[in-house]
């Protein structure tokens, strides 16, 4: 029988002590009265609190978070209060005397200065309640129920400005004209503060109207006017009491961004800028300020032409124009920041240059036009970008004949196709690709395609069977041929061939903007559809230039402003393609110079490659080319002075077409050999793709022709148009004569026996009888017609609509 246990309470008898014997019990230490302790002190209801271990140890509790809370709650509180009554309201800020700009050519001398503030304040009881409706409208249309500030707006605002996501603004009316009159418009964490607490002050201390009159006085409209009486001058010429509903609106809209939404100066930004106005419209129509059957009925108001002030009068306004629209466009300031003035900007425009530049483009065009009598003469422009390949300056720049009289810059305008300059890219994407035809040859300058006139693209999901400059069918011709006559049915298919995707974006990798209007994937694209500005043009040649390496172009060498220098933009270079295949391009865009029909470069004395191109309808001609340490892109545009609307070259200067081959290249020859005066010529140092340095054998006259790629007609011998031969010799004996479409291009190689012999030309036209010595030197039909200009530098041809 075993023992029983012990009643409660009953303390254990030592099995080792003696029945009787007394219990010694010794007394516990400190630390053993500690373990005796309740191990947890109890919880809600007397039970005993868990433990708080692992991760339970790094979540605060509720009465931490509350703690914490009323703790931060206590601090903003007393910083709001602190600051309301630290923050008093300024005085008006310098931007209400706005100091001039000065604006350096690279050597330090002066181009010209802006800034001379043009302000007449108002009172508000002058201006239209639309208009006031319509500035409520795009900027706040709560202004007059809401409060002062928009704390979200604010706090949303500076952390995109402390995070690096860009500025933004989302501030109250009252906020901006806290920013416009007390404060500045630098994007800062400081400013913001400031701004937050003497907003609210203000709209304690003033009334609506007041905040309202005094935004609608500081605010910048654009066209150095500021305030909406100087707007009203600027835009309308007209004081603002007679400014109509629709004026007022697209006032309104250029609040948002003064310079990018003048549709005057920046025509591409006119979808935008119309958007913006319907936008302002719109709201009044849902604020109930404007009935809808009023909005149905208004209409777009064109505003008034730029009236520049005398100190921008010739180059000196288009360069400013450039220079701030550069600086605004990389974001180092924003217009209305620059437009407070006082700042020191040194540019990269080379004086000497520059007045090359400009002599160049007088004395080879603007001293021959006769507008008083030859009415075409009325409707030419011209544009002119020279850029540094090796650094990306932009070193010289032509925007019209005067900035007075034709305000908008040619130079930077992006309304007209730069048609075939654009092929080089086709070629380019080709040889970074390793781009082969459909029946698998590989794609060199040295490749056989078909150039047919109208012959239809293969392989394409839309059909397309181009035109041909003269609708001149040239047969089987290298790519090299094709690049020197500028044959569209070639570069079309090979467009195809390469992937209309892939030669899109090699042309982004080059320099040509993404968002470039017109830029749309097809095999027209490789005809120059796109219509990319001038410097966008000399930016992707200055690429292939510089063996494929792409340096961002800049305006901009130091930008300082009292004792502060302005941070730049990085223009980190990359190679955007393969130095191969911008070298193999620039080989074949030397013989375009050399034999094709960029001839009249050669007057520069220098080694140049480039390539013409014509717009559709002649509306451009285009020359760009360069030299191993120089890119100049040369364009001609027509359009009329009175209305603005694009038109043809036709007649202009006396002649019945205006191509690429002519004036453009001979003001880029002019110019080029100005800018490089003292320089030994250099030839370019190239590294070409396989295949590409030899030619093939020219094939006999008993040879069967080229394979060709599946699908592809059979290349027949066509009957080439003639034309009347040209009066001035221009597409005879110089261009097409001797050096082109006599002996050397006309003869023996594309006129005689290869190209214009049993190919295309046949034995009597272009083969040994005519398309030889006798007729390239003459000058005639063929001599001029193949082997010289088919992008013409003067040779007679009838009005065509499509491009070369």
């Amino acid at each position: 029988m075993s023992d029983q246990s012990p009643p409660p309470g009953w303390t254990p008898r030592d099995p080792d002590t003696p029945p009787g014997a007394p219990h010694d019990v010794p007394q516990p230490r400190a630390h053993d009265r500690d373990r005796q302790r309740p191990p947890h002190p109890p919880g809600r209801g007397g039970k005993p609190r868990r433990p708080r271990t692992g991760w339970r140890r790094a979540v605060p509790t509720w009465r931490m978070l509350l703690g914490g809370l009323l703790l931060l709650a206590l601090l903003i509180g007393g910083a709001l209060v602190a600051g309301y009554l630290l923050v008093d309201i300024p005085p008006a800020n310098a931007a209400a005397t706005a100091q001039s700009n000065v604006y350096l050519y690279s050597d330090g001398s002066l181009i010209a200065r802006d800034g001379e503030v043009n302000r007449v304040n108002v009172p508000l009881s002058q201006v239209p309640r639309t208009v006031q409706e319509a500035v409520l409208a795009a900027e706040d249309r709560d202004f007059y129920s809401e409060r002062a500030v928009d704390p979200k707006a604010m706090v949303r605002a500076a952390w995109n400005t402390a995070t690096g996501k860009g500025t933004q603004s989302g501030s109250t009316i009252t906020q901006q004209y806290v920013k416009n009159y007390y404060l500045g418009q630098e994007q800062t964490i400081k400013r913001k503060v400031k701004e937050f607490f003497i907003a609210i002050k203000l709209g304690r201390e003033k009334s609506k109207d007041y905040i309202l009159e005094g935004y609608l006085n500081t605010s910048y409209f654009g066209r150095n006017a500021y305030g909406i009486q100087a707007a009203a001058q600027a835009y309308y010429g007209k004081d603002v009491n007679k400014l109509t509903t629709a004026e007022g609106a697209y006032l309104a809209t250029l609040l948002n961004s003064p310079s990018a939404f003048d549709v005057v100066s920046h025509p591409q930004s006119r979808p935008r800028a119309v958007a913006r106005w319907n936008y302002v419209l719109d709201g009044m129509v849902k604020k109930r300020w404007l009935h809808a059957a009023d909005r149905a009925a208004t209409t777009f108001p064109e505003p008034g032409k730029v009236r520049a002030a005398a100190g921008l009068s010739g180059q000196r306004g288009y360069l400013v124009e450039a220079i701030k629209d550069y600086i605004v466009d990389n974001k180092t300031l924003d217009d209305k920041t620059l437009a407070e003035g006082g700042y020191r900007i040194t540019s990269t425009i080379d004086r000497r240059r520059q007045t090359a530049l400009v002599d160049a483009v007088d004395e080879q065009l603007v001293s021959k036009l006769e507008p008083e009598t030859r009415k075409a003469d009325r409707l030419v422009r011209a544009g002119g970008v020279s850029i540094d390949p090796a650094t990306g300056k932009v070193v010289a720049m032509y925007g019209g004949i005067d900035y007075t009289k034709q305000y908008v810059n040619n130079a930077t305008r992006h309304d007209y196709q730069v048609a075939s300059t654009f092929k080089p890219f086709v070629f380019a994407a080709a040889a970074e690709n390793g781009s082969r035809t459909q029946d698998g040859r590989r794609i060199t300058p040295n490749t056989i395609y078909n150039g047919d006139n109208k012959r239809p693209v293969v392989g394409g999901r839309i059909r397309f069977a181009p035109e041909n400059e003269g609708q001149v069918s040239y047969g089987n011709i290298t790519v090299n041929t094709a690049t020197d006559l500028s044959v569209n049915a070639v570069y079309a298919q090979m467009a195809v061939d390469v992937g209309t995707g892939r030669v899109k974006q090699t042309a982004i990798d080059l320099g040509i903007p993404e968002n470039t209007p017109n830029f749309v994937t097809g095999p027209a694209m490789a005809l120059g559809t796109l219509q990319a500005g001038v410097v966008d043009m000399a930016q992707a040649y200055a690429t292939l230039a510089d063996h494929g390496r792409r340096t961002p172009y800049t305006f901009i060498e130091k930008i300082t402003k009292g004792g502060d220098t302005i941070g730049l933009p990085p223009r980190t270079p990359t190679q955007a393609i393969s130095r191969e295949a911008a070298d193999t391009t620039t080989a074949m865009l030397a013989s375009v110079v050399d034999n094709g029909t960029g001839t009249a470069a050669l007057a520069a004395g220098h080694p140049a490659a480039g390539k013409t191109g014509t717009g559709e309808l002649d509306r451009s001609a285009w020359f760009a080319a360069y030299t191993p340490d120089l890119v100049t892109v040369i364009a001609m545009m027509g359009q009329d002075p009175d209305t603005g609307t694009l038109q043809s070259l036709y007649g202009a200067l006396g002649e019945p077409r205006i191509g690429g081959g002519g004036y453009p290249a001979r003001i880029w020859a002019a110019y080029t050999k100005t800018a490089l005066e003292g320089t030994d010529p250099v030839d370019f140092d190239l590294e070409l793709q396989p295949g590409a340095a030899q030619p093939p054998p020219p094939p006999s006259p008993e040879s069967e022709p080229p394979q060709e790629s599946p699908g592809e007609p059979t290349p027949s011998t066509p009957e080439r148009p003639t034309r009347p031969t040209p009066s001035n010799g221009t597409g005879g004996r110089n261009q097409g004569g001797q050096n082109n479409g006599g002996q050397n291009q006309g003869g023996q190689d594309n006129g005689g026996r290869t190209n214009g012999g049993q190919d295309n030309g046949g034995q009597g036209n272009g083969g040994q009888d005519s398309g030889g010595t006798t007729q390239g030197t003459q000058g005639s039909a063929q001599g001029s017609t193949q082997g010289a200009d088919s992008d013409p530098a003067g040779g007679l041809r009838p009005p065509s609509a499509f491009l070369e």
